[in-house]
């Protein structure tokens, strides 16, 4: 891993998190309710000129069971779909990623369509091919990387039948 650059001022703050999940709420709220023709593109940071595809991802809570949605960039792979557990570069992996590690089962919205999938970490040999793609679609995950100690996970979400 590359060595860390200082995060920038104020994202330590214990408000960021906060921010992050009402902003979160608010923009999945908007996205179901206009099936994706409002909240579907991401423009902010590295996608002001060049904005990303957002999907919705459902993931049940470990403790409560009370299923969370959560709205992410993506990365179509084949019949698979890749998504980020960046956080923007904060320490700490996302609630949703922890929560797909104990109930890996679940759901995603990408505009009015609803699918199926199974969530697993890319394996280092997938994520080395990933994460280029990844940079590309958007510039930021390399900043939020290189924000932190932790590896950011990349999530491969499978289709699964049934």
């Amino acid at each position: 891993m590359a060595d860390i650059k200082p995060r920038p001022k104020g994202l330590d703050s214990p408000i960021v998190p906060t921010i992050i999940k009402y902003m979160s709420r608010a923009q999945a709220w908007v996205y179901r309710r206009t099936n994706g023709r409002v909240g579907s593109r991401w423009r902010i940071g590295a996608a002001f000129r060049k904005p990303v595809d957002l999907l919705l991802l459902d993931h049940r809570g470990r403790t409560s069971g009370t299923i969370h949605t959560v709205p992410l960039l993506y990365l179509p792979d084949g019949e698979n779909i890749v998504v980020v557990a960046s956080q923007g570069g904060l320490p700490h992996h996302p609630q949703w990623y922890r929560n797909l590690c104990a109930d890996p089962d679940t759901q995603v919205r990408i505009k009015a369509e609803l699918r199926s999938v199974r969530a697993r970490t890319a394996t280092r040999r997938e994520r080395e091919t990933l994460w280029p793609r990844l940079v590309a679609l958007y510039a930021d995950f390399a900043s939020y990387q290189s924000w932190t100690e932790r590896e950011i996970p990349v999530v491969v979400l499978e289709p699964r039948t049934g």
